[in-house]
């Protein structure tokens, strides 16, 4: 009587899968059990790079940031998405944007429901870089070493705006039509730059078809763009700053490790007496 081999057990099939070079090309370090290889799981990853290996305990507490980038990066990522979704049906022209538009709300399979999320995500996001750029400076975390930071943020504030800004026209009715003239119009009188901005914008001096190419341009190419190379930074440079910034004493922790001439060495007492 011939004896079948013994099928391997799982921990058998387990072990193979591990150590077989595909999963050794994928996964180039073991499983983060230990703090050594948890940092080299982080620092290898294309994607959990950005994050610093350790999360101070207040970082992690929701009422200390209430999530406000993280979700104004998460209402990025679905603008995203439904941008690129609608780009499919919209066409940038004078004679055809706003019949494509129609044709989105009423023929394009999810087109209204896309529509709409691009639309409200875009406004969501809007209030919640607003209200985080309040938290960050309530909390002090445009002080030292997180200066850099806050001016990235700035930057990404004016994007976002700029980004809600120029999908006004897209539509090509008569509410974006004269949004867009009242805004381009106070854009004019801006102090030394205004004409040249206002002629940028429209690209002529009323707003006409090169508005419409240039604000589409702008709108779903430069601006995305400049975003999220501006995002990439704006986390590396939490982590290289220790993480976000924290009651007073990790500040002044934080402060002696980055800075530490901004650190005072001598005691008060002695420093008023003298």
């Amino acid at each position: 009587m011939r004896v079948l081999p013994k099928p391997p057990s799982g921990s058998e099939l387990r072990q193979v899968m591990v150590e077989s070079q595909l999963w050794k090309a994928i996964f180039r370090h073991g499983y983060p059990d230990d703090p050594p290889n948890r940092a080299l799981v982080i620092m290898s990853n294309v994607f959990l790079h950005l994050h610093p290996v350790k999360v101070k305990k207040h970082a992690a507490k929701f009422t200390w940031t209430y999530g406000l980038g993280g979700i104004s990066f998460y209402l990025f990522l679905l603008l995203t998405v439904t941008g690129v979704y609608l780009m499919f049906f919209y066409t940038p022209s004078a004679d055809l944007a706003y019949p494509s538009i129609k044709a989105i709300n009423s023929e394009v399979t999810f087109g209204l429901l896309t529509r709409n999320m691009h639309r409200w995500a875009a406004h969501l996001m809007v209030i919640t870089v607003c209200l985080h750029m309040i938290r960050v400076f309530y909390q002090g975390g445009y002080k030292p070493p997180r200066e850099f930071n806050w001016m990235i943020g700035v930057l990404l504030l004016l994007a976002t705006l700029l980004l809600s800004f120029t999908g006004y026209l897209l539509p090509w009715d008569q509410l974006a039509f004269w949004a867009i003239t009242v805004g381009t119009n106070m854009a004019g009188y801006a102090p030394l730059v205004g004409y040249q901005a206002h002629t940028l914008l429209l690209g002529g001096t009323a707003v006409g078809p090169n508005a419409l190419l240039r604000f589409y341009v702008l709108h779903v190419i430069f601006l995305p763009l400049l975003l999220g190379v501006g995002l990439a930074i704006h986390f590396w440079r939490v982590r290289k700053d220790g993480g976000i910034s924290g009651p007073i004493p990790d500040i002044l922790a934080d402060l002696e490790l980055e800075r530490p001439e901004y650190w005072r060495k001598e005691p008060l007492d002695s420093t008023i007496s003298g």
